[in-house]
């Protein structure tokens, strides 16, 4: 199966922009990567992932960020 690597919008094609890579893999499986690093790949669930976005919109993670 060849994986199809989606970014965000709001990422950039400059030098030394990193940025994180999504896929859909087989059945529920989801994969992240950085574009940095893409021999590392996470694998979760829809579920998964859908909790942790809803956490970050929440603000949950915020003390990670650049603003933090």
């Amino acid at each position: 199966m060849e994986i199809k690597w989606e970014k965000s919008r709001y990422s950039t094609d400059a030098e030394g922009s990193n940025c994180l890579e999504v896929s859909a893999g087989e059945g529920d499986e989801i994969l992240l990567r950085e574009s940095d690093d893409p021999n590392v790949v996470i694998r979760t669930t829809r579920a998964k992932l859908q909790v942790f976005l809803d956490s970050a919109r929440d603000g949950q993670w915020d003390k990670y960020g650049t603003n933090a």
